[in-house]
């Protein structure tokens, strides 16, 4: 017989489901007054640091899957606030960039999305930060290797 499962005490459902309520909790900053799906601003956030990646590109530095990445970009740039081009050395190669729309709503949500950050982690001590940092890194490159 298999042993039980106890999802309170299973370390990837209580990843997930951290991550979607803080995911959550932060898209509730920015949907009404901008607009924006989770997805929809994980490509802006990205491409705000990073101009120039394709959308499979985006989809692997986001974890996210390709297809929400697609969906999202059409949106993206069917409301003006990312631009399609054509890599320079590849002509092949589509990249994104953001728009001048788009760097109007990542320059406005940046602030709201590190204040909501630094308000969840003053619950946490400096120690504590920095272990949580050092565990989540290690965590990390644990699952690429899993």
């Amino acid at each position: 017989m298999a042993d039980s499962l106890d999802l309170d005490r299973f370390l990837p459902y209580r990843l997930s489901r951290l991550s979607n309520t803080v995911s959550q909790a932060i898209a509730d900053l920015y949907v009404e007054r901008f607009n924006l799906t989770v997805t929809e601003w994980r490509v802006l956030a990205v491409l705000g640091r990073e101009p120039g990646l394709s959308a499979r590109e985006v989809a692997l530095r986001t974890a996210m899957d390709k297809v929400a990445v697609s969906r999202a970009v059409a949106r993206l740039i069917a409301a003006g606030r990312i631009d399609r081009g054509t890599d320079r050395g590849d002509r092949r190669r589509s990249v994104l960039h953001l728009s001048g729309a788009g760097k109007r709503i990542y320059d406005q949500v940046v602030p709201l999305a590190l204040d909501f950050e630094r308000r969840l982690l003053e619950r946490l001590d400096a120690g504590e930060r920095a272990d949580l940092d050092r565990l989540l890194a290690r965590l990390e490159r644990a699952s690429l290797g899993a």
